[in-house]
């Protein structure tokens, strides 16, 4: 594990078109999405970081349901790391009743396209799909039970209401993502 901060993609970018399968084999891509705001994050099943969000993720993803579509993507190298295959992704996906899809990006292309670096990489985008975030989900990644700002949360809540993100934007830290 090599810890790995976001690179914070400039604002305003374009989101990247995509069409990778989920955990049931079926193909989704950028354009499956219509909500007001996107958000789209690389991870995957082994990592610490990863997993220490991943419940925080689902409660989020299930408050904003219906309002904010998220998608999941694991574009690191299964060879070595098999606990991030796409078997394994669905086992997952399954085993947390996650409320959106789970995607593996096996070219790697995605994640590079989008600049991804580590897991959790988080990208939110407004409904023209320009990134409006970039950055971690909350100011204590370990420690849930110690979150004072909830910072992904208040940026989605700012995109939905057409406000403008008025605080900085730290980025998210977590394993690189393993490469070919």
């Amino acid at each position: 594990m090599v810890l790995t901060e976001s690179t914070m993609v400039k604002l305003g970018s374009p989101a990247h078109g995509f069409s990778l399968p989920d955990t049931n084999g079926k193909n989704v891509s950028l354009s499956d999405f219509d909500s007001d705001a996107l958000v789209v994050i690389f991870t995957c099943n082994h990592c610490p970081y990863a997993k220490a969000v991943e419940d925080r993720l689902i409660v989020l993803g299930n408050d904003y349901q219906n309002q904010t579509d998220f998608v999941l993507i694991s574009s690191n190298e299964i060879e070595n790391f098999p606990d991030d295959s796409p078997e394994k992704l669905a086992e997952r996906h399954r085993a947390k009743s996650y409320p959106f899809p789970y995607l593996f990006d096996e070219s790697q292309e995605v994640a590079k396209a989008y600049s991804a670096v580590c897991t959790p990489d988080i990208f939110l985008y407004n409904k023209d799909r320009k990134l409006k975030y970039r950055g971690r989900l909350d100011d204590n990644w370990k420690e849930p039970d110690n979150v004072t700002r909830e910072e992904l949360r208040m940026a989605i809540d700012a995109v939905l209401s057409g406000n403008e993100i008025d605080f900085d934007q730290v980025a998210s830290m977590g394993c690189n993502i393993k490469w070919k």
